[in-house]
């Protein structure tokens, strides 16, 4: 299956890799000022956004970038992830298909701290009730920091919203594989970008993350949560354009 995506501009090619909480439109911010210097490709993962929920065999979400920039007759590209698209972006590197790489606020395997377990916990709870909207919410408020305004947060829990309804409905519901990778074989220019309102699970990632890449160079954004490009769009579009 081939995963949706939306491509415009000319240059040097740019990916966009969303988070777990949301869907390719949490790019909106960035959109306009990348497509104007790069040739920018977003997706939606399977059961985000424009994508379905489906699948014929194990997958993994690399694989399906992957085998789209292979369509697109594309190579090695510039890979920006947020959260858990950070994990596709480093499998996409252990893939050669790397160019440079921008992580906003990474996972890692480091062992999950207390806050992250609540927060997964009071997630469970919500969505076994039965209640996707206020699961929604619980993410927007967990992920969104200080900075993000009204408009932000009823962006995110709508794009949430819609991730649990695509994947609620999934039947059967696909097999997705891990991709490993080591972190100290990707020697690729990385910078690591770290909310200092995010949980203290991915403050940790962050420094991991960038102190295990070959070539991570770790920048703390004493405003940000976990999603910046969300929270402060115009700067988070301004590091990108500056770094890419």
């Amino acid at each position: 299956m081939t995963i949706w995506h939306e491509r415009a501009g000319a240059g040097e090619p740019v990916v966009l890799l969303h988070s777990s909480a949301a869907d390719s439109g949490m790019w909106d911010g960035q959109w306009e000022a990348l497509t104007a210097r790069f040739d920018v490709i977003r997706v939606d993962f399977r059961g985000y956004g424009h994508t379905p929920y489906q699948a014929e065999a194990p997958y993994s979400d690399a694989g399906d970038v992957a085998e789209l920039l292979a369509g697109l007759g594309v190579g090695r590209a510039r890979l920006v992830g947020s959260s858990y698209g950070c994990r596709v972006a480093l499998a996409l590197a252990a893939r050669g298909l790397a160019e440079r790489l921008v992580l906003l606020n990474p996972g890692s395997d480091l062992p999950e701290t207390p806050d992250v377990i609540a927060f997964s916990e009071e997630e469970d709870r919500l969505i076994e009730a039965g209640d996707l909207d206020a699961a929604a919410e619980l993410n927007a408020r967990t992920w969104l920091g200080p900075e993000a305004g009204a408009a932000a947060a009823k962006r995110l829990t709508e794009m949430q919203r819609g991730a649990f309804a695509l994947q609620m409905a999934a039947d059967p519901e696909p097999e997705q594989l891990t991709p490993g990778y080591t972190l100290a074989d990707l020697d690729v220019p990385a910078l690591v970008v770290l909310g200092a309102h995010d949980l203290e699970f991915f403050r940790l990632s962050a420094r991991h993350v960038a102190a295990e890449l070959p070539q991570g160079r770790l920048v703390e954004l004493d405003w940000a949560g976990h999603l910046p490009a969300l929270e402060r769009p115009a700067e988070i579009t301004g590091l990108l354009l500056d770094y890419l």
